[in-house]
């Protein structure tokens, strides 16, 4: 468990009063909350934000989609924004980093070429080859031909990985030759393609992979591109169903810290995969000013990078917040501005934080909107509502608006007593067709499930 930093000064380091969250999804209602509780930050604007950003203390909300670059430039520019921080893969792919840089404003993301570290499969495993980072054995393919024959030379089901963003369902971890199979199909018949308004469709490829076994932990820095912060590590439960079964989702459910990496476990990290990644983005000349996302596996053979990734996870993110100190607008500041050493110590709590997602009906298919949400958590500081796949409407009732609808996130002593703290709060809010892992958390409580 990570130990808490010692106190900052409370001069050390400038304060953004503005700050801009862009994004809609639950990641950046757990960062537009956490910003906002940071002290001298003002106002914390979110676009768009979702159906429960009004509801956050300090936190306003925009109607300006993440996609729409000139409008965020020039609410910017009338807000007088100290501090941008950019939530979701896609805008930091099409360059909104690299935009609103341009216009002299601090932001906390990469840009369109560090953001390749998440768009492209083949780009981010050819990077970590140059910096001899421990990875899977992999196989590029550009053509449904050249992956079959792949498949076939190997014998043996491989993980299969669309070269592009796909909104976390672009990866097949296939049982079998025939699952390769289909999938390979899938990818070369544009599936996962995901095109900006007005630009191309480019053609489909992919990554093979050799599969590895063993369990997946998510470590986070934060970054200016030389120096980091280390947060605590985290583990998601990709699997819709409990016992991780089912189809993968964007994640169910989240605790941190994760027991699977002590503080040895985590400087390791640092010294076999995070700085020999930013040396290497270096020497390709790229300014990574933000978060870099190592998703890993713990094999018999030893750490594994399974994949990176430009933002802050989620519902990783959901989990983490309520663990980082008043110090974080700061940090991630300073990170922005590419002066991490300015920057006071992230005080830490050496507590636990445990979060549960409850997804619409039909979710990660096809899913129901529309339906009212109710309830409301018990006033208490170590209980929180993020929204996620939520809209507020005309009449200001909010309803469901997508997959993942609310991440319910409690912190106490140990991982039971979180967890329970969760459950409980869930039975407080719903909605109809709520849908919900009880095992959230299986690999670390030992009290059966608490069933709301």
């Amino acid at each position: 468990m990570a130990s808490p930093a010692p106190p900052a000064a409370a001069d050390a380091g400038p304060v953004p009063a503005r700050i801009l969250v862009v994004g809609g999804g639950g990641r950046e209602n757990a960062l537009g909350w956490a910003l906002a509780r940071c002290p001298g930050v003002e106002q914390v604007l979110v676009a768009p934000g979702n159906g429960g950003t009004a509801a956050l203390a300090g936190c306003v909300q925009l109607a300006i989609a993440e996609s729409d670059q000139e409008a965020l430039a020039a609410v910017c520019r009338e807000r007088a924004i100290d501090l941008v921080v950019v939530g979701p893969e896609a805008p930091l792919a099409a360059g909104l980093a690299d935009r609103l840089r341009a216009g002299g404003l601090a932001v906390f993301g990469p840009g369109a070429d560090g953001a390749l570290l998440e768009a492209s499969k083949r780009w981010a495993k050819d990077l970590m080859r140059e910096a001899g980072v421990p990875t899977a054995g992999y196989w590029a393919a550009t053509s449904r031909q050249e992956a079959l024959e792949a498949l076939e030379r190997h014998g043996r089901p491989l993980v299969v990985k669309a070269d592009g963003l796909a909104a976390g369902k672009g990866v097949t971890v296939a049982d079998s030759l025939e699952q390769c199979r289909e999938a390979i199909e899938e990818v070369f018949a544009g599936r996962f393609q995901t095109t900006a308004p007005g630009e191309p469709a480019a053609a489909p490829s992919l990554v093979l992979e050799e599969r590895l076994h063993g369990p997946e932990v998510s470590v986070f820095a934060l970054t200016d591109g030389r120096s980091m912060v280390l947060l605590p590590p985290a583990q998601d439960h990709k699997r819709i169903g409990e016992g991780d079964t089912g189809p993968n989702t964007g994640g169910m459910g989240a605790y941190a810290p994760a027991l699977l990496l002590d503080g040895a476990g985590l400087e390791q990290v640092r010294q076999l995969v995070l700085e020999p990644v930013l040396a290497a983005l270096r020497a390709r000349g790229i300014d990574y000013r933000g978060v870099i996302f190592a998703g890993l596996m713990l094999t018999e053979d030893g750490l594994r990078v399974i994949e990176f990734n430009c933002r802050f996870g989620d519902p990783e993110c959901e989990t983490l917040m309520p663990l980082l100190g008043p110090e974080l607008a700061r940090v991630l500041l300073a990170c922005a501005s590419g002066r991490l050493e300015e920057a006071p110590p992230l005080t830490i709590e050496p507590r636990c934080s445990a979060c549960v997602i409850a997804a619409a009906e039909g979710y990660p298919g096809e899913v129901r909107r529309g339906d009212p949400i109710h309830g409301e958590l018990t006033d208490d500081p170590d209980l929180q509502l993020f929204h996620a796949g939520s809209r507020r409407g005309e009449d200001g009732h909010v309803v469901t608006a997508g997959g993942r609808v609310l991440a319910v996130v409690a912190q106490a002593e140990d991982f039971d007593a979180a967890f329970e703290r969760v459950y409980a709060g869930l039975g407080q809010v719903g909605f109809e067709g709520m849908v919900f892992r009880r095992d959230i958390g299986h690999q670390v409580r030992t009290r059966p499930p608490v069933r709301p």
